[in-house]
């Protein structure tokens, strides 16, 4: 008989170190995996240093078996997220284990048993921690790295979830796109008539940075409102992450668009730091800093990732907010191209999403991972 599993509650900070090994470890033959480094792990799972932890309650677990940690997860729940009428959600995420059901079936039970005691009805992830961060368990996409604040996940997790008794919710996709193939032609001509009469496309002011990021909160919040399982971003998440990613910000590669004068629309694109950080384990000490600092700023990385982009309701039916995000993604082309950029993923967009889906699409973008959103009522 196998040995029991025993699950431990993370309380110490000696504990979080282990829970943030505990994948690394599971992932240490897949070449594809990237080791995040533990700095930002410990801040993003710290309730001092994450503003998340302020609107929601959270728990970690470990198992462990004959005195090895062989499994993790997380569950949680957030104030913020959207009502549901048949009863409360819970969420759980940072799921990884070794492949075997018994330890898969310990920690989903734990999860659950934490969430139904505090009158969950029904269980929706991963979500790693909000539905703001990383989202999904990777589905399709297993031969390529994930690229900056994405997740990679073992082939098998899936089916283990599923024989636990989860199912689809939804899936969300990571397009990818080569800067070294031009654009369609119908697009090209589109956007070298150039913007329409009151339209204005501008890089971000670094001058105004927090004002400039209270902007894009605004926005992002209002665009995304319609979207399933829309959770407002708070002032304080969005504050902590452009502070965190201040150091590879560049203007060049941040647009807003106005509209007779109003901040209507945004493009976000970000260096993919984790080209940068392969071959780290995590590690920013002794000597990984200057290896950062040099892949980042002299030897450059080779691609980016757009996390965020969005254009207000009120214009997204107009003809200027419908050309808007045509001309924010050309000019981050231009840009990136210029910069010495070859390669670019949008992420994440929901599968239900068509008229994103159809300008990513129609700008000759595809599909290259997959990413599902699992669910299981709670009896």
């Amino acid at each position: 008989m196998p040995a029991a599993i025993q699950i431990e509650p993370v309380t110490t900070p000696a504990q979080l170190d282990r829970f943030i090994s505990v994948a690394d470890r599971i992932n240490v033959g897949d070449p594809n995996y990237v080791p995040p480094l533990r700095m930002e792990r410990r801040d993003a799972l710290s309730s001092a240093k994450n503003p998340f932890f302020a609107h929601a309650d959270v728990q970690l677990w470990i198992a462990v078996r004959e005195g090895r940690d062989v499994g993790r997860i997380s569950a949680q729940i957030d104030h913020l997220a959207p009502v549901n009428p048949d009863g409360p959600d819970g969420h759980f995420g940072l799921i990884s284990a070794e492949d075997d059901p018994d330890i898969f079936a310990a920690l989903l039970r734990t999860a659950e048993d934490w969430l139904k005691a505090r009158g969950c009805r029904r269980l929706l992830g991963p979500f790693n921690l909000s539905i703001n961060e990383e989202v999904g368990l990777l589905i399709d996409g297993f031969e390529t790295p994930p690229m900056l604040m994405m997740g990679h996940d073992p082939a098998y997790t899936a089916a283990r979830m599923e024989a636990e008794g989860y199912v689809k919710v939804k899936d969300v996709y990571a397009y990818a796109s080569s800067f070294d193939e031009d654009l369609p032609a119908s697009v090209v001509r589109r956007v070298r008539r150039g913007p329409p009469q009151g339209l204005v496309l501008r890089p971000l002011d670094m001058k105004r940075y927090e004002a400039e990021v209270d902007a894009l909160t605004g926005i992002l919040n209002d665009a995304w409102a319609d979207n399933w399982g829309f959770t407002p971003v708070t002032d304080a998440e969005t504050r902590q992450l452009a502070t965190a990613m201040k150091p590879v910000i560049d203007p060049r590669l941040t647009w807003f668009a106005e509209i007779d004068g109003e901040v209507a629309g945004f493009i976000v694109a970000l260096p993919n730091v984790n080209e940068a950080i392969g071959d780290l384990n995590g590690r920013l000490l002794p000597f990984g800093w200057a290896k950062l600092l040099w892949r980042l700023k002299v030897s450059r990385v080779k691609s980016v990732r757009i996390p965020l982009m969005g254009v207000k309701r009120r214009y997204a039916g107009t003809l200027r907010g419908a050309i808007a995000p045509f001309h924010l993604i050309d000019n981050i082309r231009t840009q990136a191209r210029l910069l010495g950029y070859q390669r670019c993923e949008m992420s994440w967009i929901l599968e239900d999403n068509a008229p994103m889906r159809g300008i990513l699409e129609a700008l000759g973008a595809h599909v290259y991972k997959t990413y599902r959103i699992y669910q299981r009522t709670l009896t």
